[in-house]
């Protein structure tokens, strides 16, 4: 904060009304489905967050309550609660009920903030069915109350305290969200990747819908004393490291604070997150580039240096230094420019420099001190140069083209007769006697059917190139028609070509067929990611029962369901009388059954697969698919209670 420069009433700014954001939500916080009620919590954590940034707050409580409504505290200087000038009335209300006003837009009170766009709290209010701000500031304690954006009664003072702080309650409006359950799992990420990115703050999160065996509520609680290096150490938990340290860097470069921490493991996969003001971007942006030509010039000339490349008989490319690597970078910016409303693209194009620079001089040092760790990051960059041409050869048999002209479809691929892909969907079926009624029951229009052998192969565990000589793998690639590297990225997947915009995972209901879901998962979030940030990926839900009494016949997707039809079924009589039918798997149900219950546009309940957390999928699917056992066993005993076991 500025000398001379007081936070007061003054600093807010106001910019335009809130019927608006009830009326357009999801321009405010991207959609009305879980992400955007979950939005609603990180745009009020944001607040607080910003107050720490500023020096002013290191504790945040974040409390789940029983009907769903979210309490968020913070210690910080309180919302000022004095006359706004322009505006008339309380700082408090200003901020609460005006969109885009907020200390944010006065460079003065905040250097960097993070939030939404800056819609901030005002949004959340707007969206709520109530919501109460009360403010501990200057020895007293203020209220305001308030409805779907309104104030229901003015600024009033209701006593005095020691404490200082912000504490905000509110109570998503059903009218606007699909949905308004909270999931602790969701929000847990989100607190977790806050204190790592912020380190120093204590952020606990209390859930008081569910209590442990002691009696007290489910809670925890998060702080980091080293940040980023914390991070990648808990992302890299069940990975075998190939350094011993993780190499970090913190400090200011052209006034702005770039903070990289990376380590190299024995895996295939690259894992780079990055941060712009806590906001994870997803689709990178000039920090990114700026990471990735730093590290490559640095690490291409202490190997060319070390004489260690010589005996290689081709050129090594950028991405050979980022095998095995996990890495997180985080920017602050003051005013930065994102790409796309979902703030996931960062195009300020003065970060690019600072961050090379910072990771250059980083990585420099690292290597002259550490020799064997540096020659051990050097043989494994050539193996993967190694490992990527040979890659190249087996993908450039998966995406040569036949002498007829068009790629070569894959024999198993039943086709659809529609060619735009908007309208297109591809079914990926679990083993070939369910492929074949799935192919019998398909609407030939817009429906295409994939059987696929058995499981895939575990991408979690295999080298690149071992990927693209697998049968089932080169299978997808075909007949989705995508292929590998971009004019951006030689590593990226380029959808140009893609022919279906929905391709659909359908899986038998049983252990193995939730293992299969998982591996082709797997290759998905690893190989495709692409394809699940566009909103490509599906699961098909098929139901678990058939109730039948004479006639009548009705499914049932979980056991309750089952139990309502059977007890309306059996009316006056015996609950023998009415036959229950557990399918384990798609094979048996005929056509008819499959189209009615699971390929139906007009019955079916298709979920889409989405990223919330980069890094927590990340590294939930390496210790679920890598090769620790430890830390599997343990999410598994945790997780038990979500089975549904077929004994």
């Amino acid at each position: 904060m500025s000398e001379g420069k007081k936070y007061s009433a003054d600093s807010i700014q106001a910019l335009e009304g809130i019927e608006h954001v009830r009326m357009r939500p999801s321009m405010y916080i991207g959609d009305v489905g879980t992400r955007g009620l979950h939005h609603l919590v990180y745009e009020v954590v944001d607040n607080s967050i910003d107050e720490a940034l500023a020096g002013h707050c290191d504790a945040i409580t974040v409390t789940i309550l029983e009907d769903n409504s979210v309490r968020v505290r913070d210690n910080g200087r309180g919302i000022p609660v004095d006359i706004h000038k322009k505006e008339g009335v309380s700082a408090l209300e200003v901020v609460m009920t005006k969109i885009g006003a907020g200390g944010k837009f006065d460079k003065d009170s905040y250097k960097v903030s993070g939030g939404l766009h800056g819609v901030g709290v005002s949004c959340v209010n707007a969206l709520s069915i109530y919501l109460k701000a009360t403010v501990y500031r200057d020895g007293k304690i203020w209220e305001q109350e308030y409805s779907k954006g309104k104030k229901t009664n003015e600024v009033r003072e209701i006593g005095k305290t020691n404490d200082r702080g912000t504490e905000v309650e509110y109570r998503p409006d059903a009218e606007i969200f699909d949905d308004i359950v909270y999931s602790y799992d969701t929000l847990s990420a989100r607190m977790r990747e806050l204190a790592y990115l912020n380190k120093g703050i204590t952020i606990v999160l209390i859930d008081e819908r569910e209590k442990e065996e002691d009696g007290s509520f489910k809670s925890e609680t998060y702080y980091s004393e080293r940040g980023l290096s914390e991070f990648v150490e808990f992302l890299d938990g069940t990975r075998e490291r190939l350094i011993e340290n993780v190499v970090s860097i913190e400090g200011e470069k052209d006034n702005i604070p770039v903070e990289v921490a990376l380590i190299y493991n024995s895996s295939y996969s690259e894992n780079i997150h990055s941060y712009v003001n806590n906001i994870n971007t997803h689709e990178g942006g000039t920090h990114l580039s700026g990471f990735r030509r730093g590290l490559t010039n640095t690490l291409k000339k202490y190997a060319e240096g070390s004489g260690l490349l010589d005996k290689l008989k081709f050129e090594i490319s950028g991405d050979d230094f980022r095998e095995g690597l996990t890495a997180i970078i985080s920017v602050k910016v003051a005013e930065p420019q994102f790409e796309g409303q979902t703030k996931t693209k960062l195009g300020n194009r003065e970060v690019t420099a600072p961050v090379s620079q910072a990771v250059s001089e980083m990585l420099s040092n690292y290597l002259e001190e550490n020799p064997a760790d540096a020659k051990k990051i050097i043989e494994k960059v050539i193996l993967a140069a190694t490992a990527r041409h040979a890659a190249r050869k087996a993908r450039e048999m998966v995406q040569r083209k036949n002498p007829m002209g068009g790629a070569g479809l894959p024999g198993k691929l039943a086709d659809c007769a529609s060619k735009d892909p908007s309208k297109c969907e591809l079914f990926l079926v679990e083993g070939d006697s369910a492929g074949g009624t799935a192919k019998q029951g398909r609407d030939r229009e817009f429906q295409a059917i994939m059987p696929l052998r058995g499981k895939i192969l575990n991408v979690e565990k295999a080298m690149a190139h071992k990927i693209f000589e697998n049968e089932e793998i080169k299978n997808i690639y075909t007949a989705l028609g995508v292929r590998v590297g971009t004019d951006e990225d030689s590593k990226a997947l380029n959808l140009e070509k893609l022919r279906y915009h929905k391709a659909v995972i359908m899986c038998d209901a049983d252990v193995d067929g939730s293992h299969i879901q998982t591996l082709i998962l797997t290759f998905f979030f690893r190989y495709m990611r692409e394809m699940i940030e566009n909103g490509y990926i599906y699961i098909a839900t098929p139901p678990l029962y058939l109730v039948k009494k004479g006639k009548q016949a009705k499914y049932a997707w979980d056991d309750k369901e089952r139990d309502k039809h059977i007890d309306l079924m059996k009316g006056a009589g015996s609950e023998s009388s009415v036959h229950v039918q557990r399918y384990k798997g798609l094979g048996e149900m005929n056509a008819e059954q499959l189209w009615d219950t699971t390929m139906s546009p007009e019955n079916r309940t298709l979920r889409q697969v989405t990223i919330e957390s980069a890094a927590e999928a990340d590294r939930i699917f390496s210790m679920l698919m890598g090769d620790d056992v430890p830390p599997r066993r343990e999410f598994i005993e945790k997780n038990a209670k979500y089975a549904n076991i077929d004994a």
